[in-house]
């Protein structure tokens, strides 16, 4: 509810990892837009963390700052969900489909993009790659939520719906994209759509 969603980045860290491939884990040194206790679903008010201390939990220590980072030193680019994509990744979650997506994270995803190289995205992130994209008209998905996906098409890009155990694959823009927790009823069936997605991304690259 205010950072990356857990089981999404470790089930794509796994199958990264089971793919044979390595992860180079990113995040940008911005404060969280807020904080909440995960126990009781309420705002933390007093609370102040940091996007990328926070991120480094979930890579245990080996991470690093995404301004650091060129599309040179990486093949591709995944977005796991969790409104922190939604919410310091880019500011969708306030501004629908007005919303910015943060300079680094921008820079990033846009300098991968025109170099060729694939970029997948989980959940509620393909509202990044609709931002970023839109006007190429990419396919993506976030499952079957209308109001979601018609923020996907307003923002210019070609929603896809589908179920959380499945991709959409846009050879053109080289994006590939999966429902996980938007649909997903369980652990195990994020992580078939997020296997598939981490596959499709690195056949791509």
């Amino acid at each position: 509810m205010d950072g990356a969603e857990i089981h999404e980045a470790v089930l794509t860290l796994l199958a990264i990892d089971r793919a044979g491939a390595e992860a180079v884990c990113l995040a940008p040194n911005i404060r969280q837009r807020h904080v909440i206790n995960h126990l009781t679903g309420n705002e933390s008010k007093d609370e102040v963390r940091n996007v990328l201390v926070e991120s480094a939990r979930i890579a245990r220590g080996k991470i690093r700052d995404i301004t650091s980072v060129t599309a040179s030193d990486i093949d591709a680019l995944i977005f796991p969900g969790g409104f922190g994509a939604a919410k310091n990744l880019c500011d969708y979650a306030f501004k629908g489909p007005d919303c910015s997506v943060n300079p680094e994270v921008a820079r990033l995803a846009n300098d991968v993009h025109a170099a060729g190289k694939p970029i997948g995205t989980v959940c509620i992130a393909p509202v990044i790659a609709a931002k970023l994209f839109g006007a190429k008209r990419p396919q993506i998905t976030i499952g079957t939520d209308k109001n979601t996906a018609k923020d996907i098409e307003r923002m210019g890009a070609k929603h896809v719906p589908g179920p959380a155990k499945e991709i959409v694959v846009d050879q053109k823009q080289k994006l590939v994209s999966t429902p996980a927790y938007m649909l997903a009823g369980s652990i195990k069936e994020a992580a078939v759509g997020i296997e598939k997605l981490v596959d499709a991304v690195i056949r791509l690259a």
